[in-house]
């Protein structure tokens, strides 16, 4: 399998409330460009609903550090099988120098 070019870079931050441009919203979900994108087969914990107060702390754990890996450098994204989730989500597979995002971490 190979992979596709690491081409995209760009300066990720934190979702706010406002409109959501180019920022992580938790450990699996970000946005590029306007494009809401989740991380398949990565389920990390809930931010928005946590069942318990450990739950939400390690959730954005998470999400701080998605947030470092994708600002450190240039990545590609991958297509799976399918191409959203039940969300609309676009499914995506991070790569950076020819591994898949779950080597990347």
């Amino acid at each position: 399998m190979s992979s596709p070019p690491s081409d995209v870079v760009a300066s990720f931050g934190i979702c706010g409330s406002g409109a959501r441009e180019t920022c992580v919203v938790d450990g699996d979900t970000f946005w590029l460009k306007g494009e809401k994108i989740r991380l398949p087969d990565i389920d990390a914990p809930e931010i928005s609903e946590p069942k318990c107060a450990s739950e939400r702390a390690l959730g954005e754990r998470a999400k701080h550090r998605l947030t470092a890996l994708l600002n450190m450098g240039p990545f590609g994204l991958k297509r799976g099988v399918r191409d959203e989730d039940r969300f609309g989500r676009k499914l995506r597979t991070v790569y950076r120098n020819g591994n898949l995002s779950a080597h990347f971490w």
